[in-house]
């Protein structure tokens, strides 16, 4: 059995972390090369760092933040934010990223994942889904959640898998900072029908959560921000209370 990921996430705006409720009232909650250094100390499989500014300023992911982050760790490292081609991708590999996520450049122009993934490899690109439920499915947003992309977020991300895309993170829109819980009908819908890993995102609050979204909804990673930068619960303490109702991580 594959071990369950814990991966802490850095949403980044001028250089600090910063985190709000739905992707709106952004609070600074820290320098992002402290954070990564100690989530690393506290045993996390991952790391997460957004450039939430990137994509509505038309400009790519701060290269000089990320080489900064990436010189200070030793676990895999994705990168989001601003990459709208693979030229930006493949810059963000050799500044020390391990994986590139890609969002609304690739709802604009979906061949960008083929493109990615046929320069990088499918295990480099990520596709990052912004889902909002609408009746009985789930729409994209894009543009950090601001518009909505029209697209069905589960054919999405089908599309995107059989272009390249290795691994997708899924972030509940509805949930996202609210401390309310993963969205587990969302997550299991993803991860019981596609063939690649999904990490599922948005509203964990505690252990619970993190629990029901492995044994419930069949996550292959959970992402958090909030009760990590806010010192509620650390990655080890997560870890310890999974392993103890018989989830399989790595402490």
């Amino acid at each position: 059995m594959l071990c369950k990921r814990i991966i802490p996430c850095l949403d980044v705006a001028e250089g600090r972390t910063v985190k709000g409720i739905r992707f709106q009232e952004l609070r600074d909650v820290g320098d992002p090369v402290e954070q990564a250094c100690a989530y690393q100390s506290q045993g996390a499989d991952e790391l997460v760092f957004l450039d939430i500014s990137a994509t509505n300023e038309g400009r790519e992911a701060m290269l000089n933040a990320v080489e900064a982050v990436a010189a200070r760790l030793m676990m895999p490292f994705t990168v989001g934010g601003g990459v709208s081609s693979v030229e930006r991708a493949s810059r963000l590999l050799e500044r020390g990223a391990d994986k590139v996520a890609v969002n609304t450049a690739a709802v604009e122009r979906p061949e960008l994942i083929d493109e990615i993934a046929s320069c990088n490899g499918s295990q480099c690109c990520i596709l990052a889904i912004d889902a909002r439920r609408k009746g009985s499915s789930w729409e994209v947003l894009t543009h950090g959640g601001r518009r909505s992309s029209g697209r069905d977020a589960f054919e999405w991300a089908k599309e995107a898998v059989s272009r390249g895309a290795g691994e997708i993170l899924l972030t509940s829109w509805d949930r996202d900072g609210t401390l309310s819980g993963f969205d587990l009908n969302l997550t299991r819908i993803f991860s019981t029908g596609l063939p690649v890993p999904v990490i599922a995102s948005g509203g964990a609050a505690g252990p619970e959560h993190f629990l029901k979204v492995f044994k419930e909804a069949r996550a292959d990673a959970a992402l958090a921000a909030s009760i990590f930068h806010d010192g509620r619960f650390t990655v080890r303490e997560i870890k310890e209370e999974l392993k103890r109702n018989g989830v399989e991580v790595r402490l």
